[in-house]
Parts: structure tokens; C-alpha cells; sequence
């Protein structure tokens, strides 16, 4: 029985690997080349092909169009100060941010990212989701549930669970492509006593 070639098993045309590149990159817009030159077992100048022939923009290019088409803007801290690069916020409501761990970010020996990074990306978007001029961190429950190592990306994904009077509660998860890295309940303090129509005369004070 004749083997096949070591290599070419796993190798698709080019049309259909075209239509799996473009779901791929519409279920995870944040999927590097790198990425996918392994998943399609192709090199990396083929993927710069296929995208440039689908007109699909290279990652950051990504990122900044996804910012600018859905995102309010934050109002609690300065954006230079917002750890990673936020993609999408809906204030009083949800938001993601995407942090690549680079070599200033990791301990030399190990690689591994310092746990101050994950958790300050996330710490941070749970301020920025919330709809005040003024909002701080009153506690976190953290978990950090596996390390993160150079050149990963962080994808953090924050949910407002509750707004009452002067308190709210956000929770984030990290992934790393769909792993999930860390997990977070943050209890944030804003400045505003009163939202909504009529405030909240009957708000929980817990």
C-alpha cells in the first residue's frame, strides 16, 4: 500500500481553505497569522495572500476598526491608562479588551507573565465599563486559573452584573484563545447616587 507524503495530508485547495480562513477569523477576529499558518498548515505568505485576496485587514488593523465601529467612550479614567486596548465597550453594561504579554511583561527565567499584568488589564476594564466620571475598585475576588506565557494574548471579557446606589458589580474572564486564564468579581464605587429615570429610591444598599 503506497503512503502518502508526510505534509500534504492535512492539505486543502485553496478555495475551501479560503472560506475556513474567512470563519475562523469571523469567530475569532483577534486569531493572528501565526495562528493560522498552523491550523491550515500553510506559510505564513500564503495566509498574507489569502487575506489580502478576501480583503481582510491584518490584526491590528482588526482590532482598530472593531474599536472605532462599537465603543462608547470611557469616561472613569483616561484611556491611556486602560491596561490593554479595548475593543468594544457598552457602558453600564460589557466590554473587551485585548493585552499582548510582551518581554516587560514576563519574568525573564520562566517566561511566564507577572500575575500584576492579567490582573491590572482586567481591573481596569471593570472601571472603564462604568458610566461615571468617577469610579475606583473597592474589592476583587480573583482566581488565576492557569500562567500566561510570552507573546500570548489576552482577550478579557467584563459583564456589569448590577448597578445600584454608588456601587456596582463587574465580573471579567480572560481567555487565551478560548481558555480561560483568569476570573475576576470586582465591587467598583462611582461618584453617581442617582441613574435612570426617578434614580434609585429602592436600590439595594448591600
Amino acid at each position: 500500500m503506497r503512503k502518502r507524503r508526510c505534509g500534504t495530508i492535512e492539505r486543502i485547495p485553496k478555495r475551501l481553505r479560503q472560506q475556513q480562513l474567512m470563519k475562523v477569523i469571523e469567530d475569532n477576529p483577534f486569531v493572528t497569522d501565526e495562528e493560522l499558518t498552523k491550523r491550515f498548515r500553510v506559510s505564513i505568505q500564503t495566509i498574507r495572500l489569502d487575506r489580502l485576496e478576501l480583503g481582510i485587514p491584518e490584526l491590528r488593523e482588526r482590532i482598530k476598526l472593531m474599536a472605532e465601529q462599537s465603543y462608547d467612550q470611557v469616561r472613569s479614567l483616561p484611556l491611556h491608562e486602560v491596561i490593554g486596548d479595548i475593543i468594544d465597550l457598552q457602558l453600564d453594561k460589557s466590554g473587551i479588551s485585548i493585552f499582548e504579554i510582551k518581554e516587560e511583561h514576563v519574568f525573564s527565567r520562566t517566561k511566564i507573565a507577572r500575575g500584576h499584568h492579567i490582573f491590572a488589564q482586567a481591573n481596569s476594564l471593570a472601571v472603564a465599563v462604568i458610566n461615571d466620571a468617577i469610579a475606583l475598585t473597592a474589592s476583587a475576588d480573583i482566581r488565576f486559573i492557569r500562567s500566561v506565557m510570552l507573546d500570548e494574548k489576552c482577550i478579557a471579557k467584563c459583564y456589569v452584573r448590577s448597578v445600584t446606589r454608588g456601587k456596582a458589580k463587574v465580573e471579567v474572564f480572560t481567555y487565551v484563545n478560548d481558555e480561560l486564564v483568569f476570573q475576576g468579581n470586582f465591587l467598583i464605587y462611582h461618584s453617581k447616587k442617582e441613574r435612570g429615570e426617578g434614580g434609585y429610591p429602592n436600590a439595594d444598599r448591600d
